[in-house]
């Protein structure tokens, strides 16, 4: 195995209208063991009561780099279209240094039409989407590369999405962690494609860290074998259970190396 497993949580900024409990969930994640805390960047609730509390991922984020010593952050993830790429270039990197090079820049092309509808943003059409991705990513890159302060490490980029032509290309072009919510088998295929995009674009592999949701203990092995070395769980508010987490932890220890278990 070229690099541990890592566990995830992604605390959704959904149905917590009282910061403190996303504070709360912030300071158990870590405490729990937790490699990274990631957000997501929507404006309105997934799941449960469609206008139900929710806070904006950016602005969590700063705070998130802020509270936290160890633990990598960042959204999983950025919705390409929301930001001026240039801007979104300026956040990362600002957020990079408050948390002192821990930022993951997670980005994908969107998806959830009320966002755009009710925020005034060009829903389009998933094609319309990936392009917009993909001129984000060429400005944003591009722009990273002059600001000054430089950040604190180069960032790593996640790129979320499973689109064989377009979005797994720019992982191939842009991403040091490719996120797939696919099962066991697609995963399997979809890796196969994005080694084939990775020759393409003259990218090794390698290098791409695959990222996945939590598939449960009984399965997780699995998914290593398959290449996967990031494991995700999603949690809610109001009570933010980590439980689950608890339990990827748990697996996380005892299937790495000793040299590397219990270290996040």
């Amino acid at each position: 195995m070229s690099r541990p497993v890592r566990i995830g949580v992604q605390l959704q900024p959904q149905h917590a209208p009282d910061y403190g409990l996303i504070r709360d969930a912030v300071r158990r994640a870590e405490d729990a063991g937790v490699d990274i805390v990631f957000n997501w960047d929507h404006f309105f609730p997934l799941y449960g009561d469609p206008e139900g509390a929710h806070f904006e991922c950016w602005t969590m984020l700063g705070a998130i780099a802020e509270q936290t010593e160890r633990v990598e952050l960042g959204a999983l993830v950025t919705g390409g279209g929301y930001r001026n790429p240039d801007l979104l270039a300026d956040m990362a990197r600002t957020v990079d240094h408050i948390s002192n090079g821990r930022l993951i820049l997670g980005i994908g092309a969107g998806w959830f039409a009320k966002d755009y509808e009710q925020y005034g943003y060009d829903f389009g059409t998933p094609g319309t989407r990936l392009e917009l991705l993909k001129e984000t990513m060429a400005r944003l890159t591009d722009r990273l590369a002059k600001l000054n302060p430089q950040p604190v490490r180069e960032i790593p980029i996640l790129i979320g999405g499973g689109g064989e032509k377009k979005t797994l290309r720019l992982a191939a072009q842009y991403a040091h962690i490719w996120h797939s919510f696919a099962d066991l088998e697609v995963l399997k295929r979809k890796s196969g494609i994005l080694a084939e995009h990775c020759a393409a674009v003259g990218t090794d592999a390698a290098r791409i860290e695959k990222s996945v949701d939590w598939p449960g203990a009984d399965k997780a092995a699995d998914f290593v074998a398959a290449g996967a070395t990031l494991f995700t769980v999603g949690t809610g508010g109001p009570k933010y259970d980590l439980s689950v987490v608890e339990e990827a932890i748990r697996w996380r220890d005892q299937f790495n190396p000793e040299s590397v278990a219990g270290i996040a």
